[in-house]
């Protein structure tokens, strides 16, 4: 059985296939709207706890690119349909960001910072796949693929700017095994959301 990560979403591929259709990313885009503004909240509480290390910053930064993430949600959702602002939140796409806001209360700030960048990789991956096939099979424009060209950057340089925040001694053992908790459930709870959405009636 393979990690979540490993491979892309159902989803993921159903739109690298010419397979996938529209009305999913505006719910898609509905339920990004809720987890975008919980995830900021969440950074921004992260960042207040470690205030006067360099983590703080990084956590404030990242804060700071959700807060532009948002603002391309409503091209996105435009170009796919009106479920935009109609669709409630669906448990299984919000099960994420309810435990970021768990972290941001109760998880060991650098153990959080490793385990975020870990998820990163393959959430930017799978929003590359999903801004290359919306220009390729469905025609859409720029600003309808920002929010996917926005987050399908390479992870390298978060990576780096973590790891020069934590400090040169790194993760303890301890952290380590900490942030590998932390990774595996908040790459299942992404997981969850490709299903929930894959699933849709």
């Amino acid at each position: 059985m393979s990690r979540p990560g490993e491979e892309p979403p159902t989803l993921v591929t159903e739109f690298a296939t010419g397979r996938g259709q529209l009305g999913t990313l505006a719910v898609l885009a509905a339920q990004q709207q809720r987890i975008i503004t919980s995830d900021r909240r969440s950074l921004l509480l992260l960042a207040t706890r470690c205030a006067d290390a360099p983590l703080g910053a990084w956590f404030a930064g990242l804060a700071d690119g959700e807060s532009a993430a948002l603002r391309t949600l409503p091209a996105l959702a435009a170009a796919c349909g009106p479920t935009y602002t109609t669709d409630g939140p669906l448990p299984g796409c919000q099960a994420y960001p309810s435990y970021l806001a768990w972290l941001s209360l109760n998880g060991h700030p650098p153990a959080v910072a490793a385990a975020l960048v870990a998820n990163f990789t393959a959430w930017g991956g799978y929003c590359a796949t999903l801004a290359g096939a919306l220009r390729r099979f469905h025609g859409l424009d720029e600003g309808a693929c920002a929010f996917f060209d926005f987050f399908a950057q390479p992870p390298t340089a978060l990576e780096q700017a973590a790891t020069e925040a934590i400090g040169p001694a790194g993760l303890t053992p301890t952290e380590l095994t900490t942030a590998h908790e932390y990774g595996r459930l908040l790459q299942a709870y992404e997981q969850l959301f490709w299903t929930t959405l894959t699933e849709l009636p």
